[in-house]
Order: C-alpha cells, then sequence, then structure tokens
C-alpha cells in the first residue's frame, strides 16, 4: 500500500497540533509511560529535584522559563538512557498563606488568631494551598512539560513534616542549633521576621523617612552634647548607647546663633551648616557660624557617658547603658558621624552592643514593640502608637525637652514586605539558630564539588554568599507552618527536641496522625529532670525555607522510609531555578545537606536570568507591561514560547526584555521553515510512489553510499550537530545547542532543500537517494530536537514514523520496548540518536560554508550593479587565497554546478595561486597596539612602506613570517594587520565583493548580450508561472499547460524568440511543458492568470490543465469529437475511431492531435 500524505496542510495551525499532541500523551499516559519501559529495561536513575512553588497564585513566565529549562534537560536524560522520575512539589506553608487568610478575614493582630483558635486559622490555610494546582496542572501539562502531579508532595504532607523534624533533630543533636536573638527584617503587617533575602524583593525608591539630629548632654558637663543623626525617630525611645568611628576626627564646637556646645565628626560639620558643602563656601566663613573648642580622635570618646533620651529603662537590671562605643561600621558619608545604637532595631547596632556588654547574649533586650509594630506599656508615653506613626509627636516630645537639634526630610530606598507592601522594621526577635558560621569551610569546599551554568554565579555571587554567612535563624512565631520540635520547660532548664512521629509517642503518650499546632502544641511531656511538671511545646513555626531546602528527605520520608533508595540517589544529578534562588533554596539546599551529610545536595544547576516586560521594568499585573502567557500560547503555540526562551540570554543568568515579536520570529524563522521542508518530502515521497509505482522504505545504507556532495554535506552535518548536542548538553550549556539548532534548519531548508528542489522532484534513482538522505535528515532532527520542542517533533514524527517497516508493528509495539522509530508511539520513546564517526566529513562541511560565502558575494556584487538573479551572467570568477588545498578541490569539482545555478551565471572560474594577483591584493596595516611603543617615531615610515608592497611582496613576508620594511624588521604574524581586498575595483566590466574573513573574493562579468537577456526573460516567465500555481492552490502533482501573450517587445527579440532559444530550460523545469503563445491553447478553462512585466514588455501568463491539442488543418468536425476527449483517458500512439458526418474516420496521437499543447508545437516547430 502507498503512502499518502496528501492531507498535510500548507496552512499549519502550531497551536492546534500540539493541542492534539497533549491528547496523544494523556491518552498514552506518556510520562509513566517512559518511566516503566526505562525501569524495565534497567536504566540508571537521573535524579532531579524540582523546587516546590506555591500554588496560592497562577503560573508566571519565571515559573514557564524555569519549567522549560527543566523539562528539557530532564527528557533530554530520560532520551538518553536514563529513568528520570520528575514529582511535582508544592510549598503549603509559610507567610504566602497566612498572609492571604489575614486579608480575607481581616485579621491585623496576632491576638485575633488566638482568640479564634489557631485550629480554626490553619483550617482556613489549608483550605486554600492547593487553590489553583488545577490552573498550574493545566498550564504545566499545555506547555508540554512532562511532570508528575498523581504522585506529588505537599510540604504540609505529615511524612514530609515528619522528615523535617528529623533534619532539624539531627542537626540539634550535632550542637548545631542554639536559641537567642537576632535582629530581622520584620513585617508588622505579617507579624512575623522575613530572611533577607525576602526582605529584598520589595525595595521602594524615594521612599520619604524623617531625618532628625538629636543632642545627648554628658553626665560630666551638662553643656556639652554629643549629636546623633536618625532616620527612624521611632527608635530613640530605645537608645541604649551611642557608636563612633575610632579613627575618625571629631570637633567640640560652639554654636555661634544658639550658644550651645556640640560634639561631632569633622567631616560631618556641614550636617548641621549645610552651606558649607556648597560651591561658594570658604573657610574663613566658619567663624559667623561657629566655634572650635577642642578636637578629638574616635577612640578617645569611648567610654563618654551621657543623659539618656527617655527614662523608661533606668531601671533595666545590671544596665550599663548611655555610653560610646567605637565601632568601624561607622562613616562620615552622611549624619554626624554618631550613630544612636537601639540593638533591639538594628543589625550593627545589637553586635556593637553586645561586643561592648552593654547588652548580653541570650540576655533580655529592651524592646518597647510588639509583633505588630505596636509601642508597648514600657514606652508609656506612646503606648498603643504604631511606631511609624508615632514619629512626629516622639520629635516634638524631643524639642520640648530641648534635645532635637534638626528635623528634616529624606528620600531614599527602603524595603517594604513583598506580601503586605508596608514598611519594613528591623527588630530583635527571640530565634532558634542553626550554626551555619560554624561550618562555612565545608559550605564552601562543597560548593567547588558543584557545577554551575553559568559558571560565575557559583564562583563569585554564591561564594561570596557563602563566605559571609551568618547562623541561619529558622523559625518563625507564626501558625500555619511545621511547628519546631522542641519541648522546654517554663524555665528552659529542660530541652528536648523530638525527631519522629514514634519517639514523641514514647516520651509523651500520645500518636498523632497530623503535626500542625493545633495537634501537637496540645501535647505535653513529663519532665525527667523536675517529676510532676512537663514541658510543652515552644511557640515557634519553621520558616517555610527550611522546609524547601529538607525537600530531597521530606519528599521520600527519609530516614523512615526509601533509605536505601535515597541514598543511592543523592546528591541530585540536576537542578534548575532563577538567580534569586543564589540566596534561597539554593542556599538552604546547600547548608542543610552539609550539615546532614556534609556534601552538596546537588551535582549540576542551571541559573536562569529575570524575564522582565519589554520595557525593562518588573512585569506587573497591575499595569499590564506583558502579554498574558495563555493568550501567546494559543496564538503562537508553546514550542515557540519554549524556544525564545531558551534561545535568549536568559538562559546564561542575564534578564530577558520579553518581546511577543520574539516568539513570533520563531514560527517565522524557524517552525515554518522546518514544516516547509517537511512537507515537501512528504509530498514528494507520495508522488515518487505513484510515478516510480513503489513503496519508499527508509535506507540508512543508500544515506551513507550516498556520493553526491550536497547528501554527503548535510549527513556530516547532521552528525556533526548530533556530536555537538551531546557534548553541550552533557555541559548543561543550552545556551549553544539552541543557536545551533536553529542555525541547522535553516541551512537545512535554505540551503539543501533549496539546492535540491529539481532533483527531489525526479523518480530516478538519483532522486530517491536525495529523498532517502532528507527523510533521515528530518527524522534524526525531529528526535534530537524532541526534548527542547516536544509538540512540533511529536508532530513531525507521527507522520514519518508511517513511512518505517516497523509501523505495521504498532499495534502490538507502540508501547513495548525495544524503542523503535516506526512502531514507537511517541517521538519520546526513543533514544535521542548518537552520532556516527564515520559519516564526518569536516573537509564536506567546511567545503560548504566556502559555498555560502560564494553564494552571498555573488549576491552582494549583482546588488552593486542592480542586476537581478534572474538575468544570467556569462561568468564569474572566484578567488579563495586561504582556503586549504582539499578544500578547494571539493568546492572546484564537487560544487561548482551549485555555484552556477544558485547566481544564474553560465561559468565559474576558480583563480589559481598563480593568479590571484590580478584580482585581489594583500592590504597590510601595522598593529598600532604592538609596534606603537617599539616604532615610536619610525611608524609613519614602516606604514607608508607596507602600504606600498606588492601583492606578491606581502604574500612572500606572509609566507616567511617576518621581512624589513622601512629599514625595521617586521614580525609579520604578531606586528601587522592584513586582508584580502578586491584589486579590480572601478572596473567598468568587473564588480566584485570581499568576504569579511577576507578569505573569499568574488568577482562577476556584468556585460550583457542578447542570449544573457533572453535567457534572463525565460528565468522570470518560470517564476511567474510558479506564482500562479502556488495561487491556484495546485499540488505538485497537478499538470499544467502554460501560455503567453506578449505586447510590445525588448531587446533580444519577442518573447516567442527568447523561449525558443531556451527552451530545454522549460522542458528540464515543467518535465516537458514548454510555455507557448495563447492562440496554441485547446483548454477554455483557467487556473489562473495575471500580467506582469517581462523586461519592457507587459505579458499576460495563463496555466490551463493539459488537453488534447488539434494539430493545425483538422477540419471543424474531428475537432469538435476531440474536444470531448479526456486527456487522461489517451495514451502516446494511440488512434482514436470516430464517425462524422456518416464518415469513418480514424485520428492518430501525433498527426491530427496531441497529448499536449508542447508536443503539438514541436511537431508543428512553433518550438
Amino acid at each position: 500500500m502507498l503512502s499518502s500524505f496528501s492531507s498535510i496542510s500548507t496552512a499549519v495551525s502550531f497551536p492546534d497540533a500540539e493541542e492534539d499532541c497533549v491528547l496523544l500523551w494523556k491518552s498514552l499516559d506518556a510520562l509513566r509511560l517512559q518511566n516503566n519501559l526505562a525501569k524495565e529495561r534497567g536504566d540508571p536513575e537521573y535524579t532531579f529535584y524540582d523546587g516546590p512553588p506555591f500554588a496560592t497564585g497562577l503560573p508566571h513566565y519565571g515559573h514557564i522559563l524555569a519549567g522549560t529549562i527543566k523539562d528539557t534537560v530532564t527528557r533530554y536524560a530520560a532520551q538518553t538512557g536514563h529513568y528520570v522520575s520528575r514529582r511535582a512539589g508544592w510549598d503549603c506553608h509559610g507567610l504566602p498563606v497566612e498572609y492571604e487568610i489575614d486579608q480575607q478575614l481581616n485579621i491585623t493582630r496576632r491576638e485575633q488568631v488566638l482568640e479564634m483558635g489557631i485550629d480554626t486559622y490553619n483550617k482556613h490555610c489549608r483550605s486554600i494551598v492547593t487553590r489553583y494546582t488545577g490552573e498550574w496542572e493545566t498550564t504545566v501539562n499545555r506547555l508540554g512539560r512532562w511532570i508528575d502531579f498523581r504522585d506529588d508532595y505537599k510540604t504540609m504532607d505529615p511524612t514530609f513534616m515528619e522528615s523535617v523534624w528529623w533534619v532539624f533533630k539531627t542537626l540539634f543533636d550535632k550542637g548545631l542549633v542554639y536559641q537567642g536573638y537576632k535582629v530581622m527584617p520584620f513585617s508588622t503587617a505579617c507579624g512575623t521576621p522575613l530572611s533577607n533575602f525576602e526582605a529584598g524583593l520589595n525595595y521602594k525608591e524615594d521612599t520619604v523617612d524623617p531625618a532628625v539630629v538629636v543632642s545627648f548632654p554628658l553626665v560630666d558637663d551638662s553643656d556639652v552634647s554629643l549629636i546623633a543623626w536618625t532616620t527612624t525617630p521611632w527608635t530613640l525611645p530605645s537608645n541604649l548607647a551611642l557608636c563612633v568611628h575610632p579613627d575618625l576626627q571629631y570637633v567640640k564646637v560652639k554654636d555661634l546663633k544658639t550658644g550651645k556646645v556640640m560634639v561631632m565628626a569633622e567631616e560631618r560639620l556641614k550636617q548641621v551648616w549645610p552651606q558649607m558643602g556648597g560651591k561658594k563656601w570658604k573657610k574663613e566663613n566658619e567663624k559667623e557660624l561657629f566655634e572650635r573648642l577642642d578636637k578629638y580622635k574616635g577612640s578617645d570618646l569611648v567610654g563618654w557617658k551621657y543623659k539618656p533620651l527617655f527614662p523608661y529603662f533606668s531601671s533595666f537590671p545590671g544596665n550599663t547603658f548611655w555610653r560610646v562605643l567605637s565601632d568601624t561600621y561607622v562613616t562620615s558619608d552622611s549624619g554626624t558621624g554618631i550613630v544612636h545604637q537601639a540593638p533591639a532595631f538594628g543589625e550593627d547596632d545589637y553586635r556593637v552592643c553586645l561586643a561592648a556588654g552593654v547588652i548580653e547574649k541570650g540576655g533580655d533586650i529592651p524592646c518597647p514593640v510588639d509583633a505588630n509594630g505596636i509601642f508597648t506599656e514600657d514606652c508609656a508615653d506612646f503606648k498603643g502608637r504604631y511606631v511609624k506613626e508615632a514619629d512626629d509627636d516622639i520629635c516634638a516630645l524631643l524639642k520640648s525637652a530641648g534635645r532635637l537639634v534638626q528635623k528634616d526630610q529624606i528620600k531614599h530606598s527602603y524595603p517594604f514586605c513583598w506580601r503586605s507592601d508596608t514598611p519594613l522594621i528591623y527588630k530583635a526577635v527571640p530565634s532558634w539558630f542553626v550554626k551555619v558560621e560554624e561550618i562555612k569551610d565545608r559550605l564552601l569546599a562543597n560548593n567547588e564539588k558543584t557545577y554551575w551554568v553559568p559558571s560565575h554565579v557559583k564562583e563569585v555571587r554564591f561564594r561570596n554568599w557563602l563566605r559571609d554567612a551568618r547562623d541561619w535563624a529558622v523559625s518563625r512565631n507564626r501558625f500555619w507552618g511545621t511547628p519546631i520540635p522542641v519541648w522546654a520547660s517554663e524555665s528552659f532548664d529542660e530541652v528536648v527536641c523530638v525527631g519522629s512521629v514514634e519517639e514523641l509517642r514514647e516520651l509523651s503518650g500520645v500518636s498523632v496522625s497530623d503535626l500542625h499546632r493545633e495537634t501537637v502544641d496540645k501535647i505535653e511531656i513529663p519532665s525527667k529532670k523536675n517529676p510532676g511538671t512537663t514541658l510543652k511545646r515552644i511557640d515557634e513555626v519553621f520558616d517555610c525555607w527550611f522546609e524547601s531546602g529538607s525537600m530531597p528527605y521530606a519528599q521520600k520520608h527519609y530516614p523512615f522510609e526509601n533509605a536505601e533508595e535515597f541514598e543511592g540517589q543523592f546528591p541530585a544529578d540536576f537542578i534548575a531555578e532563577g538567580l534569586d534562588q543564589t540566596r534561597g533554596w539554593f542556599y538552604t539546599l546547600m547548608v542543610l545537606s552539609t550539615a546532614l551529610f556534609d556534601k552538596p545536595a546537588f551535582k549540576n544547576l542551571i541559573v536562569n536570568g529575570l524575564v522582565l516586560a519589554g520595557d525593562g521594568k518588573k512585569m506587573s499585573k497591575r499595569l499590564k507591561n506583558y502579554p498574558d502567557p495563555t493568550l501567546v500560547i494559543n496564538k503562537y503555540g508553546a514550542d515557540a514560547l519554549r524556544m525564545y526562551l531558551i534561545n535568549s540570554p536568559v538562559v546564561r543568568a542575564e534578564p530577558l526584555k520579553f518581546q511577543e515579536e520574539g516568539v513570533l520570529g520563531v514560527v517565522k524563522d524557524v517552525f515554518l521553515p522546518w514544516f516547509n521542508a517537511f512537507r515537501f518530502l512528504m509530498q514528494n515521497v507520495e508522488r515518487w510512489e505513484g510515478e516510480a509505482g513503489g513503496r519508499f522504505a527508509p535506507d540508512k545504507g543508500k544515506v551513507a553510499s550516498s556520493t553526491n556532495s550536497i547528501d554527503v554535506w548535510l549527513t556530516a552535518r547532521t552528525q556533526g550537530l548530533i556530536k555537538f548536542v551531546h557534548q553541550e548538553m552533557s555541559a548543561y550549556r543550552l545556551y549553544t545547542v539552541m543557536p545551533e539548532l536553529v542555525a541547522f534548519v535553516t541551512e537545512l531548508t535554505n540551503w539543501y532543500v533549496r539546492l535540491n528542489r529539481d532533483r527531489l522532484k525526479g523518480t530516478d534513482e538519483d532522486a530517491e537517494t536525495g529523498l532517502q538522505v532528507l527523510y533521515d535528515t528530518l527524522l534524526d532532527v525531529t528526535v534530537l530536537m524532541s526534548p527542547f520542542t516536544p509538540f512540533i517533533s511529536e508532530y513531525f514524527y507521527q507522520h514519518l514514523r508511517k513511512l518505517q517497516p516497523s509501523y505495521a508493528d504498532r499495534e502490538e509495539g507502540g508501547r513495548v520496548n525495544p524503542p523503535l522509530p516506526g512502531k514507537s508511539d511517541s517521538v519520546h520513546l526513543l533514544r535521542v540518536p548518537a552520532y556516527d564517526p564515520s559519516l564526518l566529513n569536516d573537509t564536506a562541511v567546511q567545503g560548504f560554508k566556502v559555498l555560502q560565502k560564494i553564494i552571498k558575494l555573488g549576491r552582494d556584487a549583482r546588488e552593486k550593479r542592480l542586476i537581478s538573479v534572474k538575468m544570467p551572467i556569462a561568468c564569474m570568477v572566484v578567488v579563495l587565497p586561504l582556503t586549504a588545498a582539499e578544500i578547494l578541490e571539493d568546492v572546484r569539482t564537487k560544487l561548482a554546478d551549485y555555484v552556477k545555478s544558485e547566481l544564474n551565471s553560465w561559468d565559474v572560474r576558480f583563480v589559481t595561486r598563480e593568479e590571484e594577483h590580478e584580482w585581489v591584493k594583500i592590504s597590510l596595516l601595522p598593529d598600532l597596539k604592538v609596534l606603537g611603543k617599539k616604532l615610536g617615531k619610525k611608524m609613519s615610515g614602516v606604514k607608508k612602506a607596507l602600504v606600498a608592497m606588492t601583492h606578491e611582496e606581502a604574500k612572500k613576508a606572509i609566507a616567511d613570517g617576518s621581512a624589513e620594511v622601512g629599514g625595521v624588521t617586521i614580525d609579520f604574524k604578531s606586528e601587522v594587520l592584513s586582508k584580502y581586498t578586491y584589486a579590480k575595483e572601478g572596473d567598468e566590466r568587473w564588480e566584485g565583493a570581499v568576504h569579511s574573513d577576507g578569505d573569499v573574493v568574488v568577482a562577476i562579468d556584468t556585460k550583457e548580450d542578447p542570449a544573457l537577456v533572453a535567457a534572463g526573460k525565460c528565468r522570470e516567465v518560470i517564476t511567474n508561472i510558479q506564482k500562479l500555481r502556488k495561487s491556484a492552490g495546485l499540488e505538485m502533482a497537478d499538470k499544467v499547460e502554460a501560455f503567453y501573450k506578449e505586447v510590445g517587445a525588448a531587446m533580444g527579440g519577442t518573447l516567442a524568440a527568447c523561449i525558443k532559444s531556451n527552451a530545454d530550460t522549460f522542458v528540464k523545469k515543467f518535465d516537458g511543458m514548454v510555455p507557448l503563445p495563447e492562440e496554441l491553447a485547446s483548454s477554455s478553462k483557467i487556473y489562473a492568470s495575471a500580467t506582469v512585466d517581462i523586461g519592457a514588455s507587459k505579458v499576460v501568463i495563463s496555466i490551463r490543465p493539459p488537453s488534447v491539442s488539434v494539430a493545425s488543418g483538422v477540419g471543424e468536425g474531428p475537432r469538435m469529437f476531440l474536444a470531448t476527449v479526456d486527456v487522461k483517458d489517451l495514451e502516446r500512439g494511440m488512434a482514436l475511431k470516430c464517425n462524422i458526418d456518416g464518415a469513418d474516420m480514424e485520428l492518430s496521437e501525433g498527426k491530427e492531435w496531441f497529448l499536449n499543447a508542447t508536443d503539438r508545437a514541436v511537431a508543428e516547430k512553433v518550438i
């Protein structure tokens, strides 16, 4: 049975074809089928971790990008002989969920949650965590990403949470956990601290805050005050110390206007007297403003005591507050050079005060602000006020006390909560810490064991982050999360860390099936130290980053289940996420795996950059500055979006400004040409089978044995591509793979198919060989591209497979091993092809590159003289001065005909080395960077001498390596810049073009003669006939006859004379058909016609269905009879019998009638 591909539409809808693929994969249960076949074969496992996203929102371009990278790499792994488990995961706990519930329920204070009950609150949280999982699954499947949603994991699963407990318990037992205070970014709207990573997500420029200068009178001399500057007046009630830089110069000055005496940094006098920073300021003017009384080094001020601003903490037990400290973090860039210290609200403040003994590690810190940013009763004057709203009142109170020196405003960059969009504060919170600093050396060592793409993110950004890492606060004072499994006595003199559900049962006697707060908070553990008392669980839950960092273990419920399986697969072979995760998931993975196993959690990592809006700004739903991903997919297809993303700088961790036009460009420049090459093949296979009368059977032997130069090139190029893809994918360099794949598809369609179009339309053995090569290449590329463009590859494969002998076995063998092209039901069940070293041919590949350069330069030369490619030229000259001899010979002997055909040249001449000086000249210039210092004043003379060298002199000097020029010996390899130029510039007859590499020079003969003009006209006729066929919607196999009617004539005679002299050209092009004058047309039916310009004439060209052509002189009766005969029923040599007006007649083919008008024109010597 012959093949049938007539159903392949000329106007393919890629989105529609993709929808069909989604249905196919669903019917196959394709991911599970792929993995089951891999398990059955015993393929080694390739381990992949998917960072869990929150399902409280819909996927955006960032998710699509990361998902595409993950899918491409894991598909490639699966199609190169690996079993790849791809479990979906969901981040269920933490602020994103709680914030939405707080908005829904109008919760603004922690007490409201406690009043409603943690169980009720958590029930609300649980209800929304999977709200969008259905939409996620639909979108992800539509993108072509294969990931298992049925066997997913959730961070709220009891098994996951139990493994998180085990992770913490292991760290606790290793002495890597402690409790302490930490000043952290704090969201008063959410009532919880944030990580530094989260704090950096939402900085706002031009935030306006107060900027005040406050005085601190000395205890020993109340007439003298230290002055400090701050942008957070609300922290002043908690002031415990002042800090100076030990090495800065400080001065004591008297304000001549107010009489006040102040101490401040000398460099910062302009803070109080801004005019000192003006351009017109002169030092002698200062005597009008202040009087200098004394000067000090910063270290001299250390220990000075001052009077507190407020009395709130005067009775704090054992305090040594309100004295001057020193630290080098103080700068002279702004303020007064004296920094007020509120250790409860500043990270540096806490560190400096702790080091100076103002506060003690583990001890209480004066902190009169609650979790909602409200002043407590410890700050009586402002109790119940939100801190930011109290700024003005605090300043007013200080002013009334005579302590406010200056009040102003400042615009600066300030962090806001990424969820509530409210200003963050910095606040000391009691936290549980992992001792990251203690294992820093191991973190750095394990980082060296990993492979990152791009490498600089690992070697600079991530390494620096690890090097400067501080202890990690892993606790949060929230409700919806994994409870920290620590039970303690009220005095904390007895602490128990629980590592499993079973251990909790053993210690408490209570069995649980859920580990959230509403369950475990009620459980008490009898004290072993103080019988009769109990230990209660602490209040905190884990930061959700601790959970995501525990994902490798918790998704498998390690070590309670799957221990052997996990240990054999750890670390993961591959992970991928965005650049922002260097301080997020990548970091938490590394910290926990190092602390637990002294290993990295992963071996290979791809870091992607950020996808921005087209204007370079962050994508914003509010601003609507980017196209909806769903609409883009529905318009262009998921494959186009996938290829656009991974063929961009974003896979090198650089930002991408998303442009919808870029997605359209993939469709136009890659997919449509690829599709056209595929359709061309399938149509010609069907045509070949019909005309040759046999079945087309793919035969790799015929492909490998072809001696056709373009076949050899394409086969070698394909094998080189396969080799390159394997090489680059093993190094995870998607950014090098995609450009090469795109370039190959362009060469396949724009070069191989175009150069072979006429050959592939034949019926002989050479035509079949060409079809074999094209088929083999398209199948290889289809399978090779399938990890990158899964949909279009599947579409092509479903057609290409029908030609394979094993296609007959598809009913029973489509879903079983071994996978084979043809029988296997999906391209994604096949192995990505391995390259065949015996088919690599660098000479052929390099020769074809030379051919491409020659053709481009030939077109450039034509454009210079405005000569259309349709107009033949008599001759062209090619100079290849730098090309290796074997490549030159390959081009000259095997590719010259292609040069002539593409450039419409009757002859091509390759110039020998001995003749090249007639056509090219070596231009020489000194390399100024190298020779400038060496020659000095001699440079001018040497440059003139170099420019004046003849071609032969320059050629010899380059060959020798050095020569004396202008009296100086010059190294021609390192000190001279050389390039070949066209030597006949300005010649009237010859026009030339030089490649930018200087290795190819082409010249064309522009002289015109009648024969060339005639041939050019005929080429235009051919082009217009092809256009008419296309406009009429004709298929390749549809036969037509062409006719013309000319008005006027041009140089070279009439069009009839032109066609007659070039009849052979038409015979070859149109399978024996030659365009004829309209009066020779028999059929009145016209498929299509058009009036076109041929030379200087208007010509009407029409195409018509073939019909019987009646010889001149045949009578009206026989002519009327022949008009009723269908030419499809006739054969060459046939005689037709008929009765005309009672007389029997016999009308013979070739005498009274002909099978077509061309046969008649030849017989009657019209052509």
